[in-house]
């Protein structure tokens, strides 16, 4: 994994909201009006305590966040580059979730567990996987590169990279290439 400095990774996060919210106007608004994006800053920091075995302040930072933008992301999570959340109340992300780089997740996702017991329990996203409003990942399952995950969905098995998930329980199929994942996720066939 690279490291890069926390300007470096302010100005990625701007520009990953700017690229995939049509919305957008500049990284002004975007920076002071976003609560997805500062839900995202928030866990850094979380995180970073997380680490370095400050669990107590970690925990702390989390829940002040969760109080401000109505995100939840545990601190202990592992969340790649360019991370995005749009529209994100309601968004929780378990302790042993993985989330991949240019990752986007929309209003009320969960990535939840199924169990109580120690170890893995939360889902894992793979680069590129794109998350539409509602929809639950649920357990220690692995979503494919480039897949996307329709809105309302309930995802319970593993999923290969290109897949569209939808449904309840979610049934995946390939992604056609050339599907653009915007497109997928806004498309009526899609929602449940």
């Amino acid at each position: 994994m690279t490291r890069i400095g926390v300007r470096a990774r302010v100005r990625e996060d701007l520009a990953a909201a700017r690229l995939r919210d049509p919305a957008a106007r500049g990284r002004l608004e975007i920076a002071l009006l976003y609560s997805g994006v500062h839900a995202v800053w928030a866990y850094r920091l979380s995180h970073a305590l997380w680490v370095r075995g400050l669990r107590f302040p970690a925990r702390a930072v989390s829940q002040l966040a969760r109080w401000l933008t109505g995100i939840e992301i545990h601190p202990g999570a592992e969340i790649g580059r360019r991370f995005f959340i749009d529209h994100g109340m309601g968004v929780v992300i378990g302790e042993t979730a993985e989330v991949g780089d240019d990752v986007m997740l929309y209003h009320g996702v969960t990535l939840g567990g199924r169990t109580r017991s120690a170890g893995k329990r939360h889902p894992t996203l793979e680069d590129g996987v794109a998350v539409g409003a509602g929809a639950k990942i649920l357990g220690p399952v692995r979503i494919g590169a480039h897949s996307v995950v329709g809105a309302n969905a309930v995802v319970t098995k593993d999923a290969p990279a290109d897949s569209v998930l939808i449904g309840i329980p979610a049934k995946a199929r390939h992604r056609v290439a050339g599907e653009d994942t915007r497109a997928l996720l806004t498309a009526p066939e899609y929602f449940i």
